[in-house]
């Protein structure tokens, strides 16, 4: 049996062909241009296996609400061209398979979801965020994703100022200075004029940075408290993750009781930014088996 999967990204697209077990077959990237041009060499791509069914983790705002006129639309998005984008509607005209659709970090939360299972670590939620160019993140709980009248959209929710950082008014263009306002990639190049790769760890804006994505992760563990909290994308390292898990600790205050830091804020169990693509095979199969 063979699956698909689309990380579908602002940057670029990501399409691969897994088997049951979720081992990636054969995969292809390409930048993403406009809908038509992308879409058709998804479409193009996928045409030559045999595929069973199709898991989506897109890029959003996305359309979730199966009742909504405008399922499986990328809706409001600020990528030039995509706003209001029928993504399913264009992959089923030529592709008559099952398909799941969901966000990217929907995607990769799943896909650590199933990790988690396979590794036998024996939880039953997490809460995963990817920091890179933007801030989002996925929730699942026993298997489910956690939201209703939409994804959640935790990248964001607004922070306390750290006391060094008040002159910065963030590049969120909706809110200034929410989560992905103060911590995203661009951060850098707008408070320090160069990229984040450039700015070595014991720069304070690290620690500026750790701390608001410590109250990111203080905000889930009070108000969803899951098993689990990674965090994904081109920012995340093992040394930063240091920095939030002290941030974090301080905050929290004892407040509550976690697991060990070390195990509950986490870096993803699935190696080369391949969260996705595996919660993408799953959630594939998951599809084709309820539509049977």
């Amino acid at each position: 049996m063979l699956v698909g999967s689309i990380e579908a990204g602002g940057t670029k697209f990501v399409c691969a062909v897994g088997d049951e077990d979720y081992r990636i077959k054969d995969s292809i990237h390409f930048p993403t241009t406009t809908p038509k041009e992308t879409l058709q060499k998804s479409i193009d791509y996928f045409k030559q296996f045999d595929i069973e069914a199709l898991g989506i983790a897109s890029f959003g705002p996305i359309e979730l609400r199966k009742n909504s006129p405008k399922y499986g639309y990328i809706t409001s998005t600020p990528k030039p061209n995509w706003q209001d984008t029928d993504f399913i509607g264009t992959l089923k005209k030529e592709l008559n398979i099952p398909m799941f659709w969901t966000t990217d970090v929907n995607g990769s939360a799943y896909g650590e979801y199933v990790m988690s299972t396979l590794t036998n670590e024996k939880i039953n939620s997490l809460v995963y965020y990817t920091i890179g160019t933007g801030v989002g993140a996925g929730a699942i709980f026993d298997g489910k994703f956690v939201g209703g009248m939409g994804h959640p959209e935790m990248g964001h929710t607004l922070l306390k100022r750290h006391p060094d950082d008040l002159d910065f008014k963030g590049i969120c263009p909706f809110h200034g200075d929410c989560l992905e306002g103060l911590v995203a990639g661009p951060t850098f190049d707008a408070r320090l004029g160069k990229p984040g790769k450039d700015v070595p760890m014991t720069d304070n804006t690290w620690d500026i940075m750790a701390y608001y994505v410590a109250q990111a992760a203080i905000q889930v563990t009070l108000i969803l408290r899951p098993d689990k909290i990674v965090f994904g994308g081109g920012v995340v390292s093992e040394a930063f993750l240091v920095k939030v898990r002290s941030q974090f600790q301080e905050l929290l205050n004892n407040y509550v009781e976690v697991p060990e830091l070390d195990k509950y804020i986490t870096m993803p169990l699935v190696k080369n930014n391949g969260s996705a693509t595996l919660g993408d095979f799953a959630l594939a199969i998951r599809e084709m088996k309820t539509v049977e």
